[in-house]
Protein backbone atom coordinates (compact mmCIF):
# COMPACT_ATOMS: atom_id res chain seq x y z
CA UNK A 1 0.00 0.00 0.00
CA UNK A 2 1.41 3.38 -1.02
CA UNK A 3 1.77 6.07 1.63
CA UNK A 4 -0.12 8.58 -0.48
CA UNK A 5 -3.11 6.22 -0.69
CA UNK A 6 -3.23 5.94 3.11
CA UNK A 7 -3.10 9.73 3.50
CA UNK A 8 -5.95 10.20 0.99
CA UNK A 9 -8.18 7.50 2.44
CA UNK A 10 -7.43 8.44 6.10
CA UNK A 11 -7.04 12.25 6.23
CA UNK A 12 -7.43 12.38 10.03
CA UNK A 13 -4.62 9.85 10.47
CA UNK A 14 -2.43 11.85 8.06
CA UNK A 15 -3.17 15.08 9.94
CA UNK A 16 -2.23 13.51 13.29
CA UNK A 17 1.04 12.20 11.84
CA UNK A 18 1.80 15.67 10.42
CA UNK A 19 1.14 17.29 13.79
CA UNK A 20 3.38 14.76 15.54
CA UNK A 21 6.16 15.47 13.07
CA UNK A 22 5.76 19.20 13.66
CA UNK A 23 5.77 18.84 17.47
CA UNK A 24 8.79 16.53 17.55
CA UNK A 25 10.52 18.76 14.98
CA UNK A 26 10.13 21.84 17.17
CA UNK A 27 11.39 19.88 20.20
CA UNK A 28 14.39 18.52 18.29
CA UNK A 29 15.20 22.01 16.98
CA UNK A 30 15.34 23.35 20.54
CA UNK A 31 17.74 20.57 21.54
CA UNK A 32 20.17 20.93 18.63
CA UNK A 33 23.43 22.77 19.20
CA UNK A 34 24.32 25.72 16.97
CA UNK A 35 27.81 26.03 15.53
CA UNK A 36 29.53 27.35 12.45
CA UNK A 37 30.78 24.02 11.09
CA UNK A 38 30.16 20.36 12.01
CA UNK A 39 31.93 18.85 14.99
CA UNK A 40 35.10 17.26 13.61
CA UNK A 41 37.27 15.06 15.82
CA UNK A 42 40.43 14.24 13.85
CA UNK A 43 42.42 11.19 14.85
CA UNK A 44 45.38 13.24 16.07
CA UNK A 45 47.46 13.15 19.24
CA UNK A 46 50.00 15.81 20.25
CA UNK A 47 53.04 15.39 22.49
CA UNK A 48 54.38 18.62 24.00
CA UNK A 49 57.53 18.81 26.12
CA UNK A 50 58.95 21.85 27.91
CA UNK A 51 62.73 22.17 28.26
CA UNK A 52 63.28 25.61 29.85
CA UNK A 53 66.40 27.48 28.76
CA UNK A 54 67.40 25.04 26.00
CA UNK A 55 68.12 26.21 22.46
CA UNK A 56 66.10 24.88 19.55
CA UNK A 57 68.87 22.60 18.23
CA UNK A 58 69.36 21.06 21.68
CA UNK A 59 65.61 20.47 21.99
CA UNK A 60 65.66 18.85 18.55
CA UNK A 61 68.55 16.49 19.35
CA UNK A 62 67.78 15.57 22.96
CA UNK A 63 63.97 15.50 22.98
CA UNK A 64 62.27 15.64 19.58
CA UNK A 65 64.40 13.03 17.81
CA UNK A 66 64.36 10.72 20.81
CA UNK A 67 60.58 10.82 21.00
CA UNK A 68 60.12 10.48 17.24
CA UNK A 69 62.29 7.37 17.04
CA UNK A 70 60.19 5.73 19.74
CA UNK A 71 56.75 6.91 18.61
CA UNK A 72 57.31 5.85 14.99
CA UNK A 73 56.65 2.24 16.00
CA UNK A 74 53.01 2.87 16.96
CA UNK A 75 50.48 1.12 14.75
CA UNK A 76 48.27 3.13 12.39
CA UNK A 77 50.33 6.32 12.09
CA UNK A 78 49.51 8.27 8.94
CA UNK A 79 51.63 11.41 9.35
CA UNK A 80 54.00 12.59 12.07
CA UNK A 81 55.02 16.25 12.24
CA UNK A 82 57.40 17.84 14.73
CA UNK A 83 58.51 21.35 15.61
CA UNK A 84 61.38 22.32 17.90
CA UNK A 85 61.66 25.81 19.34
CA UNK A 86 63.63 27.38 22.17
CA UNK A 87 62.55 25.54 25.30
CA UNK A 88 59.73 23.55 23.68
CA UNK A 89 59.18 20.45 21.55
CA UNK A 90 55.87 19.69 19.87
CA UNK A 91 55.02 16.49 17.97
CA UNK A 92 51.69 15.99 16.18
CA UNK A 93 50.72 12.46 15.20
CA UNK A 94 47.88 11.87 12.74
CA UNK A 95 46.40 8.36 12.69
CA UNK A 96 44.28 6.55 10.15
CA UNK A 97 40.58 7.37 10.36
CA UNK A 98 39.84 3.75 11.33
CA UNK A 99 42.04 4.13 14.43
CA UNK A 100 40.21 4.70 17.72
CA UNK A 101 41.46 8.02 19.08
CA UNK A 102 41.28 6.94 22.73
CA UNK A 103 43.28 3.78 22.09
CA UNK A 104 45.78 5.75 20.01
CA UNK A 105 46.28 8.24 22.86
CA UNK A 106 46.86 5.36 25.30
CA UNK A 107 49.46 3.86 22.98
CA UNK A 108 51.25 7.22 22.76
CA UNK A 109 51.30 7.48 26.57
CA UNK A 110 52.78 3.97 26.86
CA UNK A 111 55.52 4.69 24.33
CA UNK A 112 56.38 8.06 25.90
CA UNK A 113 56.66 6.46 29.35
CA UNK A 114 59.24 4.04 27.97
CA UNK A 115 61.47 6.82 26.69
CA UNK A 116 61.04 9.24 29.62
CA UNK A 117 64.22 8.12 31.37
CA UNK A 118 66.25 8.97 28.23
CA UNK A 119 65.11 12.59 28.26
CA UNK A 120 67.07 15.29 30.14
CA UNK A 121 66.34 15.55 33.85
CA UNK A 122 65.69 19.28 33.48
CA UNK A 123 62.92 18.68 30.94
CA UNK A 124 59.35 18.55 32.16
CA UNK A 125 57.17 15.50 31.68
CA UNK A 126 55.72 15.29 28.15
CA UNK A 127 52.05 16.29 27.89
CA UNK A 128 49.86 14.09 25.69
CA UNK A 129 46.62 15.60 24.36
CA UNK A 130 44.00 14.51 21.88
CA UNK A 131 43.62 17.14 19.19
CA UNK A 132 40.17 18.72 18.96
CA UNK A 133 38.73 21.04 16.33
CA UNK A 134 37.37 23.13 19.23
CA UNK A 135 40.74 23.20 20.96
CA UNK A 136 41.03 26.97 20.65
CA UNK A 137 39.26 29.49 22.87
CA UNK A 138 35.89 30.70 21.62
CA UNK A 139 36.39 34.04 23.37
CA UNK A 140 39.06 35.98 25.26
CA UNK A 141 38.23 37.97 28.39
CA UNK A 142 40.86 40.65 29.04
CA UNK A 143 41.72 42.50 32.23
CA UNK A 144 43.40 45.90 31.85
CA UNK A 145 44.57 48.27 34.57
CA UNK A 146 46.74 51.38 34.76
CA UNK A 147 47.52 50.86 38.45
CA UNK A 148 47.85 47.05 38.72
CA UNK A 149 50.74 45.06 37.24
CA UNK A 150 50.36 41.80 35.34
CA UNK A 151 51.11 39.63 38.36
CA UNK A 152 48.38 41.30 40.41
CA UNK A 153 45.87 41.00 37.57
CA UNK A 154 46.77 37.33 37.09
CA UNK A 155 46.42 36.63 40.80
CA UNK A 156 43.03 38.37 40.94
CA UNK A 157 41.81 36.40 37.92
CA UNK A 158 42.92 33.11 39.46
CA UNK A 159 41.22 33.85 42.77
CA UNK A 160 37.96 35.55 41.84
CA UNK A 161 37.19 35.24 38.11
CA UNK A 162 38.38 31.92 36.71
CA UNK A 163 35.98 29.77 38.73
CA UNK A 164 33.00 31.95 37.79
CA UNK A 165 33.53 31.14 34.12
CA UNK A 166 34.26 27.46 34.80
CA UNK A 167 30.74 26.79 36.15
CA UNK A 168 28.96 28.21 33.08
CA UNK A 169 27.09 25.37 31.31
CA UNK A 170 29.01 24.20 28.25
CA UNK A 171 32.43 25.53 29.33
CA UNK A 172 35.18 22.92 29.12
CA UNK A 173 38.22 24.73 30.51
CA UNK A 174 39.46 28.22 31.35
CA UNK A 175 43.08 29.22 30.66
CA UNK A 176 44.96 32.38 31.63
CA UNK A 177 47.36 34.03 29.17
CA UNK A 178 49.79 36.91 29.36
CA UNK A 179 49.80 37.32 33.13
CA UNK A 180 52.28 35.10 34.83
CA UNK A 181 52.78 33.81 38.33
CA UNK A 182 55.20 35.70 40.61
CA UNK A 183 58.74 34.43 40.35
CA UNK A 184 62.01 35.38 42.02
CA UNK A 185 64.25 36.52 39.16
CA UNK A 186 68.00 36.74 39.64
CA UNK A 187 69.98 38.92 37.19
CA UNK A 188 73.65 38.03 37.57
CA UNK A 189 76.45 40.54 36.92
CA UNK A 190 79.19 38.56 35.19
CA UNK A 191 81.89 41.09 36.03
CA UNK A 192 81.16 40.91 39.76
CA UNK A 193 81.02 37.13 39.50
CA UNK A 194 84.44 36.91 37.80
CA UNK A 195 85.95 39.37 40.28
CA UNK A 196 85.09 36.97 43.10
CA UNK A 197 86.39 33.94 41.19
CA UNK A 198 82.91 32.39 40.91
CA UNK A 199 80.86 30.87 38.08
CA UNK A 200 77.19 30.61 37.35
CA UNK A 201 77.30 26.99 38.51
CA UNK A 202 78.31 28.17 41.98
CA UNK A 203 75.16 30.32 42.16
CA UNK A 204 72.98 27.45 40.93
CA UNK A 205 74.53 25.07 43.46
CA UNK A 206 73.93 27.52 46.30
CA UNK A 207 70.29 27.93 45.33
CA UNK A 208 69.77 24.17 45.11
CA UNK A 209 71.56 23.64 48.42
CA UNK A 210 69.85 26.36 50.47
CA UNK A 211 66.43 26.96 48.93
CA UNK A 212 64.81 23.61 49.72
CA UNK A 213 61.87 22.35 51.71
CA UNK A 214 61.93 18.71 52.79
CA UNK A 215 59.91 16.39 55.01
CA UNK A 216 61.94 15.32 58.06
CA UNK A 217 59.83 12.46 59.39
CA UNK A 218 57.76 12.72 62.55
CA UNK A 219 58.05 12.80 66.31
CA UNK A 220 56.00 10.19 68.15
CA UNK A 221 54.91 10.27 71.76
CA UNK A 222 52.52 8.14 73.78
CA UNK A 223 49.49 10.25 72.89
CA UNK A 224 50.48 12.48 70.02
CA UNK A 225 52.26 12.48 66.69
CA UNK A 226 53.98 15.56 65.22
CA UNK A 227 55.10 15.81 61.59
CA UNK A 228 58.50 17.49 61.16
CA UNK A 229 59.21 19.72 58.19
CA UNK A 230 62.35 21.58 57.13
CA UNK A 231 60.86 24.91 56.14
CA UNK A 232 62.22 27.03 53.30
CA UNK A 233 64.02 30.05 54.76
CA UNK A 234 63.91 32.10 51.58
CA UNK A 235 60.55 33.79 50.96
CA UNK A 236 61.23 37.44 50.10
CA UNK A 237 63.68 39.44 47.99
CA UNK A 238 65.65 40.30 51.13
CA UNK A 239 66.05 36.63 52.05
CA UNK A 240 67.43 35.79 48.62
CA UNK A 241 69.79 38.77 48.64
CA UNK A 242 71.31 37.46 51.89
CA UNK A 243 71.78 33.93 50.53
CA UNK A 244 75.41 32.86 50.92
CA UNK A 245 76.90 31.77 47.60
CA UNK A 246 80.44 31.01 48.74
CA UNK A 247 83.13 31.92 51.27
CA UNK A 248 86.10 34.04 50.25
CA UNK A 249 89.73 33.26 51.04
CA UNK A 250 89.64 35.71 53.95
CA UNK A 251 86.49 34.11 55.39
CA UNK A 252 84.17 36.76 53.94
CA UNK A 253 80.69 35.46 53.16
CA UNK A 254 79.85 36.25 49.54
CA UNK A 255 76.14 36.87 49.38
CA UNK A 256 73.90 36.80 46.32
CA UNK A 257 73.28 40.56 46.45
CA UNK A 258 77.01 41.15 45.79
CA UNK A 259 76.95 39.42 42.40
CA UNK A 260 73.33 39.74 41.23
CA UNK A 261 70.19 41.82 41.29
CA UNK A 262 67.20 40.05 42.88
CA UNK A 263 63.57 41.08 42.39
CA UNK A 264 60.13 39.56 42.10
CA UNK A 265 58.78 39.58 38.57
CA UNK A 266 56.64 37.57 36.18
CA UNK A 267 57.59 33.95 35.62
CA UNK A 268 57.74 34.43 31.85
CA UNK A 269 58.78 37.79 30.41
CA UNK A 270 58.77 36.64 26.79
CA UNK A 271 54.99 36.28 26.44
CA UNK A 272 52.85 39.39 26.25
CA UNK A 273 49.10 39.72 25.62
CA UNK A 274 48.00 43.10 24.28
CA UNK A 275 44.48 44.50 23.81
CA UNK A 276 43.95 47.80 22.00
CA UNK A 277 47.65 48.58 22.32
CA UNK A 278 47.78 47.96 26.08
CA UNK A 279 49.48 45.17 28.00
CA UNK A 280 46.88 42.96 29.64
CA UNK A 281 46.20 39.47 30.84
CA UNK A 282 43.53 37.39 29.14
CA UNK A 283 41.28 34.50 30.03
CA UNK A 284 40.72 32.06 27.17
CA UNK A 285 37.53 30.00 27.46
CA UNK A 286 37.14 26.66 25.69
CA UNK A 287 33.73 25.08 25.26
CA UNK A 288 32.72 21.45 25.36
CA UNK A 289 32.64 19.78 21.96
CA UNK A 290 28.88 19.10 22.14
CA UNK A 291 27.87 22.45 23.62
CA UNK A 292 25.89 25.11 21.80
CA UNK A 293 28.43 27.79 20.89
CA UNK A 294 25.92 30.64 20.82
CA UNK A 295 24.35 29.67 24.17
CA UNK A 296 27.76 29.35 25.82
CA UNK A 297 28.84 32.77 24.56
CA UNK A 298 25.57 34.32 25.73
CA UNK A 299 26.22 32.91 29.21
CA UNK A 300 29.79 34.25 29.15
CA UNK A 301 28.63 37.76 28.21
CA UNK A 302 26.12 37.75 31.08
CA UNK A 303 28.86 36.73 33.49
CA UNK A 304 31.21 39.43 32.14
CA UNK A 305 28.53 42.06 32.79
CA UNK A 306 28.12 40.73 36.33
CA UNK A 307 31.88 40.70 36.98
CA UNK A 308 32.30 44.25 35.66
CA UNK A 309 30.06 45.55 38.45
CA UNK A 310 32.25 44.05 41.20
CA UNK A 311 35.73 44.80 39.85
CA UNK A 312 38.14 46.86 42.01
CA UNK A 313 38.68 50.50 41.03
CA UNK A 314 41.05 50.94 38.12
CA UNK A 315 40.46 47.48 36.61
CA UNK A 316 38.53 47.06 33.36
CA UNK A 317 37.23 43.89 31.72
CA UNK A 318 36.58 43.48 28.00
CA UNK A 319 35.67 40.62 25.66
CA UNK A 320 37.30 39.95 22.29
CA UNK A 321 37.35 37.22 19.67
CA UNK A 322 33.61 36.56 20.04
CA UNK A 323 32.46 34.32 17.18
CA UNK A 324 28.77 34.30 18.09
CA UNK A 325 27.93 37.39 16.02
CA UNK A 326 29.43 35.85 12.90
CA UNK A 327 27.72 32.52 13.54
CA UNK A 328 24.37 34.24 14.06
CA UNK A 329 24.76 36.32 10.90
CA UNK A 330 25.85 33.36 8.78
CA UNK A 331 23.02 31.11 10.00
CA UNK A 332 20.44 33.89 9.67
CA UNK A 333 21.53 34.35 6.06
CA UNK A 334 20.99 30.64 5.43
CA UNK A 335 17.55 30.79 7.08
CA UNK A 336 16.70 33.70 4.76
CA UNK A 337 17.87 31.60 1.84
CA UNK A 338 15.57 28.76 2.96
CA UNK A 339 12.58 31.12 3.09
CA UNK A 340 13.46 32.53 -0.33
CA UNK A 341 13.82 29.00 -1.68
CA UNK A 342 10.39 28.01 -0.34
CA UNK A 343 8.91 31.11 -1.96
CA UNK A 344 10.52 30.33 -5.32
CA UNK A 345 9.35 26.71 -5.18
CA UNK A 346 5.80 27.87 -4.36
CA UNK A 347 5.87 30.35 -7.26
CA UNK A 348 7.01 27.67 -9.73
CA UNK A 349 4.32 25.27 -8.50
CA UNK A 350 1.63 27.94 -8.81
CA UNK A 351 2.90 28.87 -12.27
CA UNK A 352 2.50 25.30 -13.52
CA UNK A 353 -0.55 24.19 -11.50
CA UNK A 354 -2.47 27.46 -11.60
CA UNK A 355 -4.52 26.35 -8.57
CA UNK A 356 -4.14 27.83 -5.08
CA UNK A 357 -5.64 24.76 -3.44
CA UNK A 358 -3.22 22.43 -5.17
CA UNK A 359 -0.41 24.78 -4.18
CA UNK A 360 -1.34 24.71 -0.48
CA UNK A 361 -0.37 21.06 0.09
CA UNK A 362 3.29 21.23 -1.10
CA UNK A 363 3.80 24.64 0.55
CA UNK A 364 2.68 23.16 3.89
CA UNK A 365 4.69 19.98 3.39
CA UNK A 366 8.00 21.79 2.82
CA UNK A 367 8.35 23.23 6.38
CA UNK A 368 6.86 20.00 7.72
CA UNK A 369 9.64 18.05 5.97
CA UNK A 370 12.22 20.43 7.43
CA UNK A 371 10.78 19.78 10.90
CA UNK A 372 11.17 16.05 10.29
CA UNK A 373 14.77 16.61 9.22
CA UNK A 374 15.47 18.33 12.57
CA UNK A 375 14.29 15.15 14.29
CA UNK A 376 16.72 13.10 12.20
CA UNK A 377 19.58 15.52 12.97
CA UNK A 378 18.85 15.26 16.69
CA UNK A 379 18.62 11.45 16.67
CA UNK A 380 21.94 11.07 14.83
CA UNK A 381 23.77 13.62 16.98
CA UNK A 382 24.28 16.33 14.36
CA UNK A 383 24.12 20.09 14.91
CA UNK A 384 22.66 23.11 13.16
CA UNK A 385 25.52 24.49 11.10
CA UNK A 386 26.20 25.91 7.67
CA UNK A 387 26.62 22.47 6.12
CA UNK A 388 23.36 20.96 7.37
CA UNK A 389 21.41 24.11 6.51
CA UNK A 390 22.93 24.13 3.03
CA UNK A 391 21.76 20.53 2.63
CA UNK A 392 18.22 21.66 3.47
CA UNK A 393 18.41 24.42 0.88
CA UNK A 394 19.52 21.93 -1.78
CA UNK A 395 16.82 19.42 -0.77
CA UNK A 396 14.13 22.08 -1.15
Amino acid sequence: MVLSDVCIKRPVFASVIALLIAVFGVFAYSQLSTREYPDISPAQVSVSTEYPGAAADIVENRITQVLESELSGIEGIKVMRSRSADGRSNINIEFDLSRDIDQAANDVRDYVSRVRRRLPDEAEDPQINKADSDGRPIIFISLVSESWNMMELSDYAERYIKDRFSVIPGVSSVNIYGGGNPSMRIWIDKHKLIARDLTILDVVAALERENIELPAGRIDSFSREFPVRIARNYQSERDFRNLVVATGDDGHLIRLSEVAEVRVDRENLRRVFRVNGKDSMAIGILKQSTANTVDVLDGIHKEVASIAQSLPPGVEITASGDASEFIRAAIDNVYSTILATIGLVAFVLWLFLGNWRALLIPVVCIPLSLAGSFVALWLFGYSINLITLLAMVLSI
